[in-house]
């Protein structure tokens, strides 16, 4: 069998899968991009110097990217909220072992 048959003749077909390919590169590199904002949030918080307000800020930009992902549906507004409280837990624990230091 052959990796990836060339689409039917049918010109819905053709339009079809045209249409997918276009959609999967815009989808893989808007979650490229939104892996990218999380992977900041997470090098800011876990740096062996972090700064609060460094991560905070970056937190801030991976929640507009994330929210935006699950908007567009790139990613399931369920999932894309999990995202953003698990990265809010992780920059929140950092703000309170500063507190306490």
């Amino acid at each position: 069998m052959a990796a990836k048959s060339a689409p039917k003749r049918i010109k819905s077909v053709i339009k079809r899968h045209r249409q997918s390919i276009k959609l999967r590169a815009r989808n893989r590199s808007e979650t490229s991009r939104m892996r990218t904002f999380a992977k900041k949030v997470l090098q800011a918080v876990e740096a062996p110097t972090p700064n609060l307000e460094d991560a905070q800020a970056k937190l801030r930009e991976a929640i507009s990217v994330l929210a935006v992902t699950g908007r567009k549906k790139i990613i399931h507004k369920n999932q894309a909220s999990r995202r953003i409280s698990r990265l809010n837990a992780k920059v929140k624990a950092l703000a309170l072992s500063q507190a306490a230091a």
